[in-house]
């Protein structure tokens, strides 16, 4: 029996944008998405006998529907019309509902190795559609890297790398479902960020232009139930970041760096108090 090995790298929002809700409720949107080295492990086993056999370790996951890996393998399984099963290991570190895509990314991970294992041959394009059918951040989480992400997250644009740096997440206990924020975005009074400003910026290596340019117009929803963001933000701000923002729906707050020493500090500082789990330090990543 085969098996190889996927990961499912986290994920911040640069910037992000709603711009418009279409007629069906699904909202246009503008993010820039940039990919750090946090990541969750997938073992991908083709088996003889059919069936999707899943495992979460210790995560509080469920194995079947409403598993997004779950769901991924489903859905190529009974398009494709795939002969035999798949035993996957899904080993979890990125936090859940966090606003960093662990399940999207996890769900990615799914499809590309699918397409791997049973040798479909299926272009990136081929798998970003497939995606988007699951979830509006599954196609940019196929590829990953620094990217701009436009229509409901399904058209993607791959952009330069961001200006290297630390990057310090943590995660407050409370939070609200992505499905909330977005039903609860009044979008009469949006400050959007520039995410044209923030493309240049990247496209210059300019570190200043990056963290000047942060925005993400769902934080005002999910801050109005969630101090603690407005509370770590600050904090973050002190400890020495030059940049500071709510990634995705949230709750995680994440700061940029400058340098190791810098975010190291600011990472003890958190690991010590009361979101100390939830604290984690990573790099921009171009898998």
């Amino acid at each position: 029996m085969k098996t190889i090995t996927e990961y499912g790298y986290a994920k911040i929002n640069l910037a992000l944008d709603v711009t418009g809700v279409r007629d069906n409720g699904y909202h246009d949107v503008r993010m820039i998405m940039q990919s750090v080295d946090l990541h969750d492990t997938l073992k991908l086993t083709k088996t003889d006998a059919p069936g999707i056999a899943l495992s979460v370790g210790s995560a509080s996951l469920p194995t079947g529907p409403g598993n997004l890996v779950y769901d991924a393998a489903q859905l190529m399984f009974e398009k494709y019309s795939l002969q035999g099963g798949i035993a996957i290991t899904l080993d979890k570190r990125i936090p859940m509902s966090a606003g960093l895509a662990g399940g999207s990314s996890d769900a990615a991970a799914t499809l590309r190795g699918i397409n791997r294992l049973y040798e479909l041959g299926l272009s990136t394009e081929e798998l970003y559609n497939i995606g988007v059918t699951l979830g509006a951040d599954i196609p940019y989480c196929i590829t990953g890297g620094t990217a701009l992400a436009e229509g409901i997250g399904e058209i993607i644009t791959p952009l330069p790398a961001m200006p290297d740096c630390r990057i310090l997440m943590v995660k407050p206990p409370a939070g609200v479902s992505t499905g909330f924020v977005y039903k609860n975005l009044n979008m009469d009074t949006l400050n959007h960020p520039d995410v044209d400003g923030m493309i240049e910026a990247i496209k210059r290596g300019s570190y200043i232009g990056v963290v000047s340019k942060l925005g993400n117009v769902l934080e005002s929803v999910t801050l109005a139930h969630c101090p603690e963001i407005a509370t770590i933000k600050t904090q973050m701000q002190t400890l020495g970041a030059d940049g500071v923002l709510m990634s995705g729906s949230g709750p995680t707050v994440y700061g940029i760096f400058p340098t190791k020493e810098a975010a190291s500090f600011a990472y003890t500082h958190f690991r010590v108090g009361p979101y100390g789990s939830e604290t984690y330090l990573a790099r921009p990543l171009q898998p």
